[in-house]
């Protein structure tokens, strides 16, 4: 059964591992997709060669359709030769498979006059991840973040930090951003940030680090480049079996209404919705 509107948006949202594979490499998209990330992102933009676009367009299409599976596509940004045709191909599919969830990635968000456009043009069950990956897309993260359709920002650390002339490793050149675009994005009423990639694909270590960064900072997604990373990123970014019954105590206790008091603290309006989050990240319900 396709997922209905609301049940797209609510994956998106909680949705911690996001795996890229190339567009142009359709022998691997079937074993991406039992790499138990929760979303595969099948990549039309830097991991395809100019030349190749056209025909990675037709088999990421040809997947979809033949598939039935749900799968992000990461498209070519607004201003190339590619965007219009791929913006046409995601949105025949998305409408061809009745509304399954089709959602688009957009590289170098920084105008909401594009991402407008974006949505507009993939139609009403359009679901927008826009990539801020540019001085600019940080500095306007809440009006990207906030045009009707986009579900949550992802950050593009690499390209960011090319532009800004610092290490792409160096979380300290780069917390700002992060802390901007968290902002941004809830200030906006999106979802949570997706974290930006960790290149070092053997490092399990430094790929953990990088983790319980984007998450003491707000972040609860990570983008990822190899299916080896796919179970350790899971791990780090979902919510411990004590954090799970906290929300659900939280919960419980507020539906019961009146004054709600849980493990000696009082419970109120913010208190729940932390605790619905954890509940959305953890995947299960009160």
């Amino acid at each position: 059964m396709n997922p209905t509107p609301l049940d797209a948006r609510t994956a998106v949202l909680a949705a911690r591992t996001l795996l890229f594979v190339p567009g142009d490499r359709p022998d691997r998209f079937a074993k991406a997709a039992a790499s138990g990330a929760d979303l595969v992102v099948l990549d039309l933009e830097d991991a395809v060669a100019p030349t190749a676009k056209p025909a990675a367009r037709e088999a990421v299409c040809e997947w979809l359709a033949s598939s039935g599976r749900s799968a992000m596509v990461r498209i070519n940004p607004p201003g190339t030769e590619w965007y219009a045709a791929d913006v046409r191909a995601v949105a025949a599919v998305a409408q061809a498979s009745g509304g399954a969830l089709v959602p688009a990635m957009l590289p170098k968000a920084q105008d909401p006059a594009e991402v407008t456009a974006l949505v507009s043009a993939l139609g009403p069950s359009a679901h927008v991840v826009p990539l801020i990956e540019t001085a600019l897309g940080v500095h306007r993260a809440v009006e990207v973040c906030g045009v009707p359709g986009v579900v949550r920002p992802a950050f593009g650390s690499v390209d960011l930090a090319a532009e800004l002339g610092v290490d792409p490793d160096d979380r300290g050149a780069l917390c700002h951003a992060r802390s901007a675009l968290v902002l941004g994005a809830r200030a906006a009423g999106a979802g949570a940030p997706i974290d930006g990639v960790t290149t070092a694909v053997r490092d399990e270590a430094a790929l953990l680090a990088d983790c319980a960064h984007g998450l003491s900072l707000g972040f609860t997604a990570k983008l990822c480049i190899h299916p080896a990373q796919v179970g350790p990123v899971a791990a780090a970014l979902s919510p411990t079996p004590e954090q799970v019954r906290w929300a659900r105590s939280v919960v419980e206790a507020a539906a019961a209404g009146g004054v709600a008091v849980v493990d000696g603290k009082l419970v109120d309006g913010p208190v729940v919705n932390r605790a619905r989050t954890v509940l959305l990240r953890a995947g299960v319900t009160a």
